[in-house]
């Protein structure tokens, strides 16, 4: 059975290229290996937004390492579906720096200019990832 898993945390530290490029690298290799996709979202600097499509008992395995993962707190879970496909089944771990979005795309999802992924359902979330990946914001992670 096919899972999506969206989740919302905060970096315990600045979240740097570097630390961006050492998590996709890690990422992607593990995906690799347990089948699971997704793409990775960075804003203000210590936020992320993530999705993870698998298997339920690799989704639910690794969101249990990820909430046990002192490197990150507040990790917020923003919605968990049985799904019948992938939307996301073309990276292993795909990026979007959301603070380079166009403001116009954040307001249409936000309240404000700036979007809160912890103040948005989860619903919300996969409609902006939806649009970003209509519009090929999301990069890497093939």
């Amino acid at each position: 059975m096919l899972v999506r898993l969206i989740y919302a945390s905060r970096s315990v530290r600045p979240v740097t290229g570097e630390l961006i490029e050492d998590i996709l690298s890690q990422s992607r290799r593990h995906n690799l290996e347990t089948g699971l996709t997704g793409v990775l979202c960075v804003c203000h600097g210590n936020v992320f937004i993530q999705v993870l499509e698998g298997s339920r008992e690799e989704v639910n395995r690794l969101y249990g390492k990820l909430l046990r993962d002192e490197r990150h707190t507040d990790v917020t879970l923003l919605d968990y579906a049985e799904i019948d496909a992938r939307r996301f089944a073309s990276w292993r771990m795909g990026r979007v720096d959301l603070d380079k979005l166009n403001v116009g795309v954040v307001l249409k999802y936000s309240e404000g200019p700036h979007l809160d992924p912890f103040q948005i359902p989860g619903r919300v979330a996969l409609a902006l990832l939806d649009e970003l990946m209509s519009t090929a914001a999301i990069v890497g992670g093939n």
